[in-house]
């Protein structure tokens, strides 16, 4: 009868621990905006900055010293293109590179005098290519256009030169053998389908800390004794409730914060989709313990409430190249990817963007699965040991205090 009458109050004290968090959580304007406002607000941002993909229309310079037909004709290619606009023309790289310097232009196309005459006695010749490498859209949209452009013009000349008699035997010579360029998994080839996919799931982590972060700072600054757990109220005697308290409180919010960023964002912008949701919510599940328990353990090991913005700033550009997304996983050191092996986040990207975006299913991320649920058993072990740290922490002061009152009126009397 006992063992039932211990585990109905603690399920009462979890239930009075989730209400008073819950309170302080809408009360909380720091917190409020961690939890809601961020997540609602940052995935729109991004995503309304990257809709168009990829860019097109980029201004460019030309430095046209052959002034022959091949050149303009050259020329004429390039502006048709969806991705290139011939803004300028200069009259050597000394004026281009000023226009380059001004960021007027993007690039600058640069034709040799000798271009149509090498061209007409059959020697190869040359089309340099100076691009702005601060972007990388830019560098590859100016490039590229080059890049085909001269390919196209070369297979004319050899159609010319070839001496064929019918165009089945002009194709071949031109082209003998094709290729299809199919982009897997992100059919528009933009960035936004590439990486905002795992920004997602980091802003879900993120936000979490943050939040988690500021409520424990104003539990330390409400709480006299700097800790999180109030040694006076008599509900908060065991550290199991606590954390389930708490832990219920973030799950709720980030039932429908995760639903809105794995779901909502990527159907509002057209993001690849092609996970159900009954995968969507297998994936997210252990992903979001994992980050609330995580959120538990670092905000125990921050005391102040400010700490924690600077250290998740510091840290998420760093987390988003460990995903193994912006850059790739071959290529982080080995100490790099132990390090990422810390975070919830890493795991979490790399399994929603091939549920998502590559049309995987369950079991082919089934590594990634199997450690989200390991991360989130060892954080709640961690969460309930660092509690339970403060939980002694806090009456071992106040009993100092109590005894230093004690003798503090002994020595009056």
């Amino acid at each position: 009868m006992s063992i039932f009458h211990s585990i109905y109050q603690g399920l009462q004290d979890a239930c009075y621990i989730w209400r008073k968090e819950m309170t302080q959580v809408v009360k909380d304007e720091g917190v409020l905006i961690f939890f809601v406002v961020v997540p609602i607000v940052y995935p729109l941002l991004y995503s309304w900055i990257y809709n168009n993909e990829v860019v097109h229309e980029v201004p460019v310079c030309v430095v046209d010293q052959s002034h022959s037909q091949l050149s303009r004709q050259f020329l004429r290619m390039c502006d048709a293109s969806p991705d290139v606009h011939v803004a300028y023309h200069a009259q050597d790289l000394n004026e281009a590179k000023s226009l380059v310097s001004r960021q007027l232009v993007k690039g600058v196309y640069h034709i040799p005098p000798d271009f149509e005459t090498r061209l007409l006695r059959m020697e190869p010749t040359t089309v340099t290519v100076y691009c702005d490498m601060s972007l990388m859209l830019t560098y590859k949209a100016i490039f590229q256009t080059a890049q085909t452009v001269t390919m196209e013009m070369g297979n004319e000349f050899k159609t010319k030169i070839g001496g064929h008699y019918t165009a089945r035997e002009e194709a071949i010579a031109t082209r003998p053998l094709d290729y299809d360029d199919v982009p897997l998994f992100n059919p528009q080839g933009g960035y936004g389908s590439s990486v905002l996919l795992a920004v997602l799931m980091l802003i879900l982590q993120q936000t979490l800390v943050l939040g988690i972060g500021l409520s424990a700072g104003t539990a330390r600054d409400e709480n006299a004794y700097r800790c999180l757990i109030p040694v006076g109220d008599a509900r908060y005697q065991n550290t199991f409730p606590i954390v389930l308290g708490k832990f219920v409180c973030y799950f709720m919010i980030y039932m429908v914060m995760g639903t809105w960023l794995a779901a909502g964002v990527p159907r509002l912008f057209h993001f690849p989709q092609l996970a159900t949701w009954q995968t969507l919510v297998t994936m997210m599940l252990p992903y979001t313990i994992a980050c609330i328990f995580f959120g538990m353990m670092v905000s125990c090991m921050v005391k102040y409430r400010e700490n924690v913005m600077l250290l998740v700033v510091f840290i998420s550009v760093p987390l988003l190249f460990m995903t193994g997304v912006s850059w790739p996983q071959s290529n982080i050191p080995g100490v790099w990817q132990g390090v990422s092996w810390l975070f919830p986040s890493t795991f979490g990207a790399r399994a929603y963007i091939r549920l998502n975006s590559m049309g995987a299913d369950v079991s082919d991320v089934a590594y990634e699965y199997h450690i989200l649920w390991i991360q989130a058993a060892c954080y709640l072990v961690m969460t309930l040991v660092v509690y339970r740290f403060q939980f002694y922490m806090a009456r071992r002061q106040a009993m100092e205090r109590l005894k230093f009152l004690k003798h503090k009126r002994n020595i009056n009397n």
